[in-house]
């Protein structure tokens, strides 16, 4: 769902938590493409038994919505890495405006650069990068190589509904997977399993 110039400025809605309801500025630059509400609300509530305390990541923030509500639901940090600095500037604003600067880690450059420098492991990572781009192979494939993933971590994957298969690693199994339109979203688990859930 690529930006609507029409639409700006937008918003982006918090669905759950603490800050449920809360609405928050996204603002107008190319690319940033927000997950829709009814994408995140399955998501979360795929990802719910985990939040609790988890440390995140999203090396492709955009405009942080992701991010923001695994503050809001009770996550215990995230790690927010950004390429546009018109987008880093609002989810600045953004952190500061809901209280959450301590709790997020927010880092203007190269989200496959970030991954390839110091390792600090995680519970949770958000893989939703630009639809015309091959970062999702790349990506999950530094995490896997260099151990970004704590041991019965999960990967939550947006892309094209058109592509199939993902680009992941062969012992990635996908616990959920769903299209809405144009997008599929997928939440994969890093560790062999004997059977999987697609919904």
């Amino acid at each position: 769902m690529a930006a609507n110039k029409n639409h700006y400025p937008g918003t982006v809605r918090i669905i759950g938590g603490q800050w449920r309801g809360r609405k928050l500025p996204v603002p107008e630059s190319d690319g940033l493409r927000p997950t829709p509400n009814r994408v995140r609300e399955t998501v979360f509530n795929w990802l719910r038994p985990y939040l609790p305390g988890a440390r995140c990541l999203d090396v492709t923030a955009g405009t942080g919505s992701l991010c923001l509500e695994a503050l809001s639901q009770g996550v215990s940090e995230v790690i927010m890495v950004e390429m546009s600095p018109v987008a880093v500037t609002a989810l600045r604003q953004n952190l500061r405006a809901l209280g959450a600067e301590t709790q997020a880690r927010l880092t203007q450059g190269d989200g496959l650069a970030f991954l390839q420098g110091p390792v600090t492991p995680v519970d949770i990572v958000f893989l939703d990068p630009p639809f015309r781009s091959d970062l999702i192979q790349q990506c999950a494939a530094e995490m896997e190589r260099r151990g970004w993933i704590r041991p019965g971590g999960l990967v939550y994957i947006e892309a094209p509904s058109e592509l199939d298969p993902l680009p992941i690693p062969e012992n990635w199994c996908l616990l959920h997977s769903k299209t809405a339109g144009k997008v599929g979203y997928h939440l994969a688990q890093p560790e062999n399993r004997s059977q999987t859930e697609t919904e």
